[in-house]
């Protein structure tokens, strides 16, 4: 990368600043401005009355009804007269005010003279709002000033130097798009920003009727990837895009074909328009940490499923968006698509040809055609959710095995034998828990197939991808092609030209463009759908819902940059009764003679509950440290008396990094680990853990695992010590099993016949682990319990699958 992209900051006239110099200070703001609320219980009510609680207007009614007569007495009023007037309140905010716009769309083509279909007079409304101003939020958004990349880059690793990727920035595409618009001059210093677009159609409710909606959302790459994955305002919704319908005698039409495609591209530059010119002349931007920049903007990575991919890169169904292998062999390795060798094509091959031999639709132009520097065919993003997960194991792997049950066992023994897997399956955790619920009902190689795709899958969720990770990745891509051809040879599948299988191969190269997958998923517009689409026609009259949506989003988007603007300014420290009880507290000391009198005692008599808190420390803190024998050595006359409280706990809190798992944006993620006599008042539950024997070696070399039996703690000499009762299980090999890729292990006995307990320090409890029943051919016993697994078998799987966490662990 040229020294052209540097990001440096500027002021609100575009000139550079000095290296180090502050950033231009905020417009002041009196503390108490909590405009244009009274004050911050009159916003916190709003805040939890629209977006957390989401109360209806009749409920609203009520509740400030009931609010209104406690206070009568008092002669005050509650934050809100009615529903009408916090919706007033919410709609006259200064900040996030993005306006819904729209414009019409209609057929202009050539219609016959005599019966005209329906679907040529239709109009259609395309409702959006300027993504220039949702970026531009985004971009001066202070949430984001420490989870934000303001330019391309590439990262190594400490430990070998070698290459790694995270972040969409880390990847060659954002760096490779910086070395073509530093070539102008004119770029010196600037910020790119990548405008990433997602898009998805959606139902809300079936039984209602056609309530379909096809929401448009954006982001930009700068962004951290937890940010966008945590939702935290880093993906916003643009538009709702037309959906025109025909009947069923010309659904099949080829021009109306031709026009629903279209639509969508033309709508989409309509609505990206106001972008345009930023893509080719830097304009001056506030940032969240205050400091200006000069930007410029370039389309990104497009998040969307295979159906959507399709009509993006304007190819025919069954060919791969990416490639230009034949939809008949996606598997033989080709050239990629590129926009040059597209338009090349078209001119000089008939349109029946590039139909039937390159898989592409000559008279469609994507909506990438209209900005610069944009090629669709190399910006469709990987897509875990459905390509993988949906997509090859749900509805490609798990249907072979129901084809493979029928094909060998007839639909009687099929059906059995999917009952005592689905018994195994219990939970529903699908990907989690399916490779040992099918063992001993499948062959080994149909084991083997699902273990190399779940570690396919497993390590490219991963949040940091390195150089030896892409070999993995690689190697199981190999065995899951090798070991997949057992479903070929019984007859279950006729052919693995499927493209969201073939999407797989592509992952290497789109990690190395893009940087980890995680950051481009569909599980990230889909869960926007709740907070975008669903929730908003839930609280609708469902009468023309879509108008009464764009309100709600315009609200919600206003109630949340009133969030952001508060706490910028440090008004939302605490909460409303801590912060009144303050206030107050200073009142009282100031109506005191001497106002450096101390505090007086606390008369709230508030007690503070223990928790254990387990970190993932390797070392156990020893009362005595320096003695080298083993605890098993120690005599127990030798050991200091302790005759005073100990507490007993049920439970004990793991605070860990965990950005491969579902967490919040600073990827911390809290999990309980439970030792409990009683669990939901029906059985005990004691959870197993990996605990930290050999700090020294990585992974389940230096972990053993443990069933916790009680968590408790004591204060010996001033110091506390967190403690837990485990009862132990032995590995039973050096490595993992061959054919599923998890440990296997057995509960351990000290003389044969009594179960090893030991009580260890909770610092030595690394995470917890999930236990599954190696169920071998035999039909699980009707009147088992679930509680009871732990006596009723003899050896056990340590779940690497569990979560992204115990794979890193127990791989």
């Amino acid at each position: 990368m040229q020294v052209f992209i540097q990001a440096r900051p500027c002021d609100t006239t575009g000139q550079l600043l000095e290296d180090g110099a502050p950033p231009t200070p905020p417009p002041s703001r009196l503390p108490d401005d909590w405009t244009p609320y009274r004050d911050r219980v009159e916003f916190k009510t709003a805040e939890f009355l629209y977006t957390r609680n989401q109360m209806s207007t009749g409920d609203i009614n009520i509740l400030l009804d009931l609010w209104a007569a406690t206070l009568l007495k008092h002669n005050d009023k509650p934050p809100f007269a009615d529903c009408h007037d916090l919706h007033k309140t919410i709609d006259s905010t200064p900040v996030g005010d993005v306006k819904w716009q729209s414009f019409k769309v209609q057929y202009t083509g050539e219609k016959p003279a005599h019966d005209v279909p329906p679907w040529m007079d239709q109009s259609h409304d395309v409702w959006y709002r300027d993504p220039h101003e949702v970026i531009q939020n985004m971009l001066a958004n202070p949430d984001y000033a420490t989870e934000m990349d303001y330019q391309p880059y590439r990262e190594f690793s400490t430990d070998d130097n070698t290459r790694q990727w995270q972040d969409f920035m880390s990847g060659d595409w954002a760096w490779n798009q910086a070395d073509i618009i530093s070539k102008d001059p004119g770029t010196t210093g600037l910020t790119f920003v990548p405008v990433i677009l997602g898009s998805d159609k959606m139902t809300v409710s079936v039984a209602t009727g056609a309530n379909d909606y096809y929401p448009l959302y954006v982001s930009i790459g700068n962004v951290c990837n937890n940010v966008r994955r945590a939702h935290h305002d880093a993906v916003a919704i643009i538009g709702f895009l037309a959906m025109p319908q025909t009947t069923k005698e010309h659904a099949s039409c080829p021009t109306y074909q031709k026009y629903r495609r279209q639509l969508f591209h033309s709508s989409i530059s309509k609505i990206l328009e106001n972008l345009r010119p930023g893509m080719t002349k830097p304009e001056v931007v506030r940032f969240g940490d205050g400091h200006y920049r000069h930007v410029i903007y370039g389309l990104g990575p497009y998040i969307a499923d295979y159906e959507e991919q399709v009509l993006l890169a304007c190819i025919v169904r069954s060919w791969c968006p990416r490639c230009m292998s034949h939809c008949k062999n996606l598997d033989a390795k080709s050239l990629h698509h590129t926009r040059d060798h597209t338009e090349a094509l078209i001119k000089e091959v008939s349109s029946t040809d590039l139909w039937d031999e390159y898989g592409i639709i000559h008279d469609l132009i994507p909506f990438t055609n209209d900005f610069p520097r944009a090629d669709i065919n190399q910006l469709i993003a990987p897509d875990i959710l459905h390509q993988l997960i949906k997509g090859t194991f749900k509805d490609h792997l798990g249907e072979w095995v129901g084809k493979y049950l029928l094909h060998v066992h007839g639909k009687k023994g099929a059906e059995k034998i999917q009952d005592e897997i689905d018994r195994r399956d219990d939970s529903k955790a699908l990907m989690k828990v399916y490779l040992p619920a099918i063992e001993g009902h499948v062959p080994t190689d149909v084991v083997r197939t699902f273990r190399a795709f779940l570690e396919f899958c497993y390590l490219v969720r991963h949040n940091i991808v390195t150089e030896s990770m892409l070999v993995q990745i690689q190697d199981a891509l190999d065995r899951f092609h090798h070991y997949r051809k057992v479903f070929e040879s019984i007859g279950v599948v006729p052919t693995f030209s499927l493209p969201r299988q073939h999407s797989c191969s592509h992952y290497i190269l789109l990690i190395r463009l893009f940087g980890a997958p995680n950051g481009l998923c569909s599980s990230i517009t889909e869960t926007k759908h709740i907070k975008a689409v669903k929730e908003p026609w839930r609280c609708s009259s469902r009468y023309k819902a879509l108008s009464q949506m764009l309100v709600t989003n315009q609200r919600l988007d206003k109630l949340a940059a009133s969030r952001i603007d508060f706490k910028s300014h440090g008004m939302l420290n605490g909460t409303c009764l801590s912060e009144t009880l303050r206030a107050l507290k200073r009142l009282w000391l100031n109506s005191m003679p001497d106002a450096n009198q101390p505090d007086q005692p606390n008369e709230n008599n508030i007690t503070l509950l223990p928790d254990l808190n387990i970190t993932t420390r390797g070392d156990n803190e020893e009362v005595n440290p320096d003695d080298q024998c083993s605890p098993s050595e120690v005599l127990l006359a030798s050991c200091p008396q302790f005759d005073g409280k100990i507490q007993v706990f049920n439970s004990a809190s793991s605070i860990f990094y965990a950005p491969s798992d579902h967490s919040g944006i600073g990827c911390m993620r809290r999990e309980h680990i439970c030792a409990c006599p009683v669990w939901r008042n029906e059985a005990p539950r004691y959870d197993c853990v990996f605990v930290n024997t050999d700090a020294g070696v990585e992974g389940m070399g230096g972990m053993d695992i443990a069933c916790v039996m009680c968590f408790f703690s004591f204060i010996f000499e001033e110091v506390s010590y967190p403690c837990a009762v485990v009862r132990w299980f032995d590995k039973a090999d050096d490595g993992p099993d061959e054919d599923t890729g998890m440990w296997i292990i057995k509960p351990s006995y000290d003389d044969g016949h009594s179960p090893s307990i030991a009580i260890i320090h909770v610092d030595s409890i690394y995470w917890a682990a999930h236990l599954i029943l190696i169920y071998g051919t035999h039909a699980i016993p009707r009147d088992l319990k679930h509680y009871d697994s732990y006596d009723a078998f003899r050896a056990f799987y340590v779940n690497k699958f569990a979560d992204h966490h115990a794979f890193e662990i127990a791989s």
